[in-house]
């Protein structure tokens, strides 16, 4: 059964992720465009969340980037669609930092964002990039994933046991 998206806070990740991709490709700090961009929604929850998730990704921006870049398996931030890396550092500040938002929920909008704002190819990767984050964070419980700079003490996953196969044939093929 599909749980009703909460629409506020949808509504909020889509504007964060606006002004997280304007202040990229302007050079600017995020924190910079937070009134202007805004001011439309004072005193709303849209404004709260998003001011939240903005500040969150500006606080944290060299981490964030840096966990990214661990995690992208060949994909550092500055070699991504400008889309993606302002979903991607959304996602990450959330897995990372937002423990009140299930994994789950932020691993879904930013396939959504990706899918209505970026090219065929992002909702996937971005699950993927988002979905080994949030493994890492699991892995650990609720402490921190292993920083960044030490990529080789991320936990493996342990490889899933072969499944019995219940035709003879196919089984005898397949060795």
């Amino acid at each position: 059964m599909s749980r009703k998206p909460n629409v506020t806070r949808l509504q909020a990740r889509r504007r964060a992720v606006e002004i997280l991709f304007e202040a990229d490709q302007r050079g600017i700090h995020p924190k910079g465009l937070l009134e202007d961009r805004l001011g439309d929604l004072k005193g709303t929850p849209v404004e709260s969340f998003t001011r939240r998730l903005v500040d969150g990704v500006g606080a944290n921006l060299e981490e964030i980037n840096e966990e990214i870049a661990t995690y992208s398996r060949g994909w550092p931030p500055e070699r991504m669609p400008a889309v993606d890396r302002a979903i991607a550092r959304l996602g990450t500040f959330e897995i990372l930092h937002a423990r009140d938002v299930p994994s789950e929920v932020v691993l879904e909008q930013a396939a959504d964002l990706a899918a209505e704002l970026s090219t065929d190819r992002s909702p996937d990767f971005l699950s993927g990039l988002l979905g080994r984050l949030a493994e890492v964070r699991d892995a650990f419980g609720d402490s921190e994933p292993t920083p960044a700079s030490e990529p080789d003490q991320v936990p493996t996953p342990e490889p899933n046991p072969p499944t019995p196969c219940a035709d003879p044939e196919l089984e005898a093929e397949s060795e």
